[in-house]
């Protein structure tokens, strides 16, 4: 990872200090445009949901697949930025995405990192100097039915600062 520029993207920054980080998301083009709302619930749990809208919505009817997968991707990163802070680098290294049924209305979707998880991840990277951390989610319907699991490998290791 020499030689890459780590830090938040200026317009974010810009964003998250003038709207808050909740807020941010309504001027970020592919959250505007899946109609995709970010809730902030505490400093280890967002929330994100989508309701189906035109823009969002497939030939056949039913939620676009990126926008699913969209309304998933970066959560987990922020949490980990968030809970760590500037003394490390946390990069989004791979994801999965398993469609099990049509999402139709309301989706939701719930991204939560123990205290105590951030705790053994700081272990991990004190002892090995980085390290892949995997995570799950599923995104519900308003019946609380499965619509697609999110699997999310990040790499995270001490900023060489």
């Amino acid at each position: 990872m020499t030689g890459i520029d780590y830090q938040v993207n200026p317009l974010w920054q810009f964003l998250r200090e003038t709207y808050g980080f909740e807020k941010a998301f309504a001027f970020f083009g592919p959250y505007a445009g899946a109609s995709i709302r970010v809730e902030i619930v505490d400093s280890n749990t967002i929330v994100s949901s989508m309701d189906l809208v035109m823009t969002n919505t497939n030939y056949v009817g039913s939620h676009f697949g990126g926008s699913l997968y969209s309304m998933c991707d970066p959560f987990y990163m922020f949490i980990l930025m968030e809970n760590l802070g500037p003394d490390y680098i946390v990069w989004d290294k791979s994801a999965s995405i398993d469609f099990i049924r049509p999402g139709r209305g309301l989706v939701r979707a719930r991204f939560h990192i123990s205290k105590e998880e951030i705790e053994k991840i700081r272990d991990q990277v004190a002892k090995n100097r980085k390290m892949d951390w995997t995570a799950d989610c599923e995104i519900l319907d308003e019946s609380g039915t499965v619509v697609a699991r999110v699997h999310k490998v990040l790499y995270v290791r001490k900023n060489k600062k």
